[in-house]
């Protein structure tokens, strides 16, 4: 059902698709939590979730409508599971600030560049072209599902916080720790809020061409590093107060989905569309 609709009659319509499956998700949670444990049933919730955006983008004929589940879910989870919990201490106030900030951000972003429930993002495009036979595999499994689970994995530190936020108090390095945490978590954010600017600005006034002016000058795609810096803070938060431990893998994977996978796609396009991308390749570092 591909039809179009004005700009924010598409952001009203993916607002009730999200909110649909949010409410499928709380409820799927409540039935689940009398026999399971809540961290599993929240993972459950969540796929099911995915599930029923997915489907709208089946039958929008449009993969994007999950663009904005990558930013949405995690900071209203962390609210929720504080609810759930009962958890108000400093760490689980510092990590729910440092959430709903980045959260606002990169919905903010996805607003912002939205066109439409008629369009759809042009990798989308690319696997729907290259790969018809298996596109529907591809689109559930790879580019929904896969995000999905990467980011619960990258929660997964965020929401073990709630719960040894009740052990004994904390020592002054312990502070200093969480503190650097949520300081790299807001610095992340915000360098991703002011490379928004800057290449919204750029490509406004030089249509066609790659951004190479202020934190762009200085790294290729300072948007993903501090995507990627963002989960590493939620991590050191929580290894402040539990130390180093197997939790670290969601900011491992979090890091090699962008190094490998996101990276390398936006570069190829690039190289193939914009003239001089090459050269500003060579002389510009990835990230930092």
């Amino acid at each position: 059902m591909k039809r179009d609709y004005s700009k924010w009659c598409s952001v009203a319509l993916i607002t009730a698709i999200y909110v649909l499956a949010g409410v499928a998700g709380v409820l799927l949670f409540n039935v689940l939590t009398s026999n399971l444990s809540p961290l599993t049933a929240l993972f459950l919730a969540d796929v099911l979730a995915t599930i029923i955006v997915w489907a709208f983008g089946l039958l929008y004929e449009n993969v994007s409508v999950y663009d904005p589940y990558w930013s949405v879910f995690p900071p209203v989870a962390f609210l929720i599971w504080a609810f759930y919990t009962g958890a108000w201490t400093l760490p689980v106030i510092l990590l729910l600030v440092a959430s709903w900030y980045w959260g606002w951000r990169l919905t903010r972003n996805w607003a912002i560049t939205f066109r439409g429930i008629a369009h759809e993002d042009w990798r989308y495009t690319k696997y729907r072209s290259q790969h018809p036979l298996v596109f529907h595999l591809i689109n559930l499994f790879g580019l929904n599902m896969m995000p999905t689970l990467v980011v619960f994995a990258a929660m997964l530190p965020g929401l073990k916080i709630f719960d040894i936020s009740f052990s004994s108090p904390l020592s002054p390095l312990n502070y200093c720790l969480l503190a650097i945490g949520f300081l790299v978590c807001i610095a992340a954010a915000t360098i991703q809020l002011i490379a928004d600017k800057q290449i919204h600005d750029f490509r406004a006034a030089n249509p066609g061409k790659y951004c190479n002016v202020g934190l762009w000058k200085h790294g290729r795609h300072p948007n993903y590093f501090g995507e990627m810096s963002f989960w590493w803070g939620i991590w050191i938060m929580y290894a402040a107060l539990n130390g180093i431990d197997c939790f670290i893998g969601g900011a491992i994977a979090m890091s090699a989905m962008f190094l490998c996978i996101s990276i390398p796609l936006m570069e190829k396009r690039q190289l193939a569309n914009k003239p001089g991308y090459a050269e500003y390749r060579k002389q510009t570092r990835m990230l930092i």
